[in-house]
């Protein structure tokens, strides 16, 4: 080799020495000066990661300070699959410590392409704590609260649910969702290497979701729950409701349906047990409905209590033949007997008096045919035919509450204002959001007080001789008014089988406390609301009046049932 070509050679040695150090300055220039910043973040994604922490939802009470929905501590456990070292090893330690299936566990902890995982959402945080102290690589944890139930079935329709997220998904939990979640907050950790958890750098604080006091009375609630379930069970019933209501405030202090559910099942319980019959589903109300008719007819004179008619055994409206619940002759009777005795006949007559457009006007007045305004979601305003479609039979039949539906809360709402002296007022379940009173809307006038006083007597009548004798309650006057109602079936037309048996009552009828309205869905054997619903009011009210201490107005009759 000469001296020349070895020379050539060193240069060209030299040169691609010059270029690789171009290079690989270049390179270096190119990732620090114009990529630097994304790398810098990515390294601090790498060791550092934002884990939000979610706000304690809001604890509901009754209206004693009973809780009905709660948040306990809880953990949720995840994983970073990229930094999992001894998936196996951990796979094995999570299922025993968090009684998981490792044929699940297993093939999220070595998915590679995953960075973020949940393992198990709201574990308890003990068994959690325990693993975390393994110290394995990749694994993480945050605190969480679970919504948790403590009276189990109690208002569980009304409760509704708040889901794995703590988000309302049915019910109260699903309407003051707002409320009752608060916003979350978050914390900024630092990690080593392998994703273990160093330090917390920065913390955003959370805000707690209010607090909500019901006007629910969780013993009067569960009583009247009880006593559902006892009734659907003895008479093979589709189901039952019962509402009990302060007339005077709006107050519900209980809104029961049966059958029921433990709210802490809430996910694999059927759609039909979860739905709040009180306030979503409609029916029609029969013979308890009368009292809109008659309240109409004394409020706009054309009858008065003492009113005298002869009624036939039957009545033809255009082309329907409308007969008694029970066969009978023809019959001399005042309002107060139409009332007490529950006659189709003569309430027709007396609608035949008020006329069409007046009737239909008290019926909107009443306020059916419109939701109550009850804050609660799903309310079903239920159905009043407009008077421009009433038909020739119609005066015949929605006088006698047929050809109407009506929801339980609605019918409490109507004979409220006979209890409360002719005001109707707005259902309502929320009393207090953080200790302060929910604001209350007034009710409007429907009826006169005298009317209302009116209408009282006569109720009373239907009690202590008329249809029905089985809400009578020893030691107090009770008012009310029973309801047997066919139900329309597939092929639209009145079921002789399917009815719905209902009572309405109020108590203590010389100064009523409480309205409980109780509806029994296509109960078997007896079918009438005097025989079926009656009974069911007279056990729900006897308890609330000795729980509410509310001190006997009639007792003569409580003597009289001792002897």
């Amino acid at each position: 080799m000469t001296r020349g070509s070895s020379n050539r050679r060193i240069v060209l040695l030299g040169a691609a020495f010059v270029v690789l150090l171009g290079a690989a300055f270049a390179r270096a220039f190119w990732l620090q000066a114009i990529q630097g910043d994304a790398y810098a973040a990515m390294a601090t994604r790498q060791h550092r990661e934002t884990v939000v922490v979610p706000a304690g939802r809001g604890t509901v009470f009754d209206r004693n300070g009973k809780p009905l929905a709660i948040g306990e501590q809880a953990t949720t456990v995840f994983a970073n699959p990229q930094q999992v070292d001894r998936p196996r090893d951990l796979t094995l330690a999570i299922a025993r410590h968090l009684d998981l299936d490792p044929a699940a566990v297993y093939p999220l902890l070595t998915d590679r392409s995953r960075g973020f995982v949940y393992i198990a959402r709201k574990v308890d945080s003990d068994a959690a704590e325990t693993l975390e102290k393994l110290g394995f690589a990749g694994l993480g944890f945050y605190p969480e609260e679970l919504r948790t139930y403590p009276q189990k079935r109690v208002a569980s329709q009304v409760l509704g649910y708040a889901g794995l997220d703590n988000l309302g998904l049915e019910g109260l939990e699903r309407s003051l969702n707002r409320v009752l979640a608060g916003k979350p907050g978050s914390q900024t950790i630092v990690k080593d290497p392998i994703g273990r958890a160093l330090d917390v750098v920065s913390t955003k604080p959370e805000t707690p979701g209010r607090n909500v006091r019901l006007s629910i009375d969780h013993q009067i609630q569960a009583n009247a729950e009880a006593i559902l379930a006892d009734t659907v069970a003895r008479h093979g019933a589709r189901a039952a409701s019962a509402i009990v209501m302060d007339p005077h405030t709006g107050a519900v202090l209980a809104m029961a349906t049966a059958p029921g559910f433990n709210a802490n099942r809430f996910p694999t319980t059927r759609p039909d047990r979860r739905r709040n019959r009180a306030v979503t589903d409609t029916y029609e109300p029969g013979s308890t409905f009368k009292l809109v008719t008659i309240a109409a007819a004394l409020e706009e004179n054309v009858v008065s209590p003492g009113s005298s008619f002869t009624l036939p055994p039957t009545i033809q409206v255009a082309d329907r033949v409308i007969r008694e619940a029970h066969t009978r002759g023809t019959e001399h009777m005042t309002v107060r007997g139409i009332v007490k005795h529950s006659s189709n006949i003569g309430t027709i007559t007396i609608a035949q008096r008020l006329g069409q457009g007046r009737l239909a006007h008290w019926i909107d007045r009443f306020g059916f045919g419109r939701a109550t305004g009850i804050d609660f979601p799903g309310e079903s305003p239920g159905f009043a035919l407009p008077p421009d479609q009433w038909s020739g039979s119609t005066i015949g039949t929605v006088p006698i509450g047929h050809g109407i539906a009506v929801t339980p809360i609605q019918m409490a709402r109507a004979y409220s204002a006979i209890a409360n002296g002719g005001v109707l007022v707005k259902p309502r379940l929320v009393e207090k959001v953080d200790g302060r009173a929910v604001a209350r809307t007034r009710g409007r006038r429907v009826v006169s007080r005298e009317v209302s006083v009116q209408m009282l007597a006569m109720l009373r009548g239907v009690v202590v001789e008329g249809t029905g004798t089985q809400a009578a309650i020893p030691g107090y006057t009770v008012a009310g008014k029973t309801g047997t109602a066919a139900k329309i079936d597939s092929s639209g037309r009145y079921s002789h089988t399917d009815y719905v048996a209902s009572f309405v009552g109020l108590v203590p009828a010389t100064k009523p406390r409480l309205v409980i309205m109780v509806m029994v869905d296509e109960p078997s054997g007896s079918i009438y609301g005097g025989d079926v619903a009656a009974p069911m009011f007279r056990e729900i009210a006897r308890f609330n009046l000795q729980h509410l201490e509310v001190p006997p107005d009639a007792p003569r009759t409580e003597d009289a049932s001792r002897e």
